[in-house]
Parts: C-alpha cells; sequence; structure tokens
C-alpha cells in the first residue's frame, strides 16, 4: 500500500471509532402513522411534541432578543433625534439673534413667512422694457 491509502484507511478508522460517527436519533418530525403498535406511535408522537416545544422556545428567546436590539435602537435613535433638534433650536435662536444686529437699526427683520422673489420675477425685473409702439 502507498503512504495515501495509508492515510486515507487510518482516517476512515478514526471516524468509525469515533462516538459521533455512530448512529443517533436525530430530533425532528417523524412520521407516526407507519408505527404498528400504540406504544411506539404514542412515544413517536411525545417525541414530535417534545421537539416542538423546543423549537418553539428556541423562535421565542430568537425573536424576544431581535425585539430587545430593536428597542435598544429605537431609543438610541430617539435619543440622537432630541438632540439634534435641541442643537436646531439652538442655532435658530442664534441665527434669529444675530440677523437683526446685523441689518441695522433700520433694517426690518426677515419675516419667516415672506416668500423669496421667484427666478421668473427676477429676470422680468433685469430685462429691458419692451419698446412702446406708435398709434398709429
Amino acid at each position: 500500500m502507498t503512504g495515501r491509502t495509508i492515510i486515507i484507511v487510518a482516517a476512515l478508522a478514526a471516524l468509525l471509532a469515533s462516538p459521533a460517527a455512530r448512529a443517533q436519533d436525530v430530533p425532528g418530525i417523524e412520521i407516526c402513522t407507519v408505527e404498528k403498535t400504540m406504544e411506539r406511535r404514542t412515544s413517536c408522537l411525545q417525541s414530535n411534541v417534545e421537539f416542538l416545544h423546543k423549537t418553539i422556545d428556541k423562535m421565542r428567546l430568537e425573536q424576544q432578543q431581535r425585539l430587545d436590539q430593536a428597542k435598544f435602537q429605537i431609543n438610541a435613535l430617539s435619543s440622537a433625534v432630541s438632540a439634534l433638534q435641541k442643537k436646531l433650536d439652538d442655532l435658530q435662536a442664534a441665527q434669529a439673534k444675530a440677523t437683526p444686529a446685523a441689518a441695522g437699526k433700520d433694517a426690518a427683520p426677515a419675516s419667516k413667512d415672506a416668500l423669496p422673489a421667484s427666478k421668473d420675477a427676477k429676470d422680468a425685473a433685469k430685462a429691458p422694457a419692451p419698446p412702446a409702439k406708435d398709434a398709429k
């Protein structure tokens, strides 16, 4: 035998000798209608019920963790929005104080409700007036 074959045979022997390689009952939903005796059918159904309870508990825990993470993130975002709102209010207050002082005492402060002049109105003001037609 070659060296490679010996390694493969040794690896297979190690796998077969390990306890994890032995057949195990894998938990899951089984078809219980194929069982002939009532005891085996009852045992099968109980196994299914236990599996479903474990699965539901696991899913409930995962969903609760996701909800807790979402609540934490919502609280963090809410506090960030509050901080930004406070900064915005402070900046608007500072701007409102600075605007009348910079414009001078004679200038009236700009109203928040006043709309800026439209681009068309500005362009019309810059354009020369059309020549007057002589009436004949």
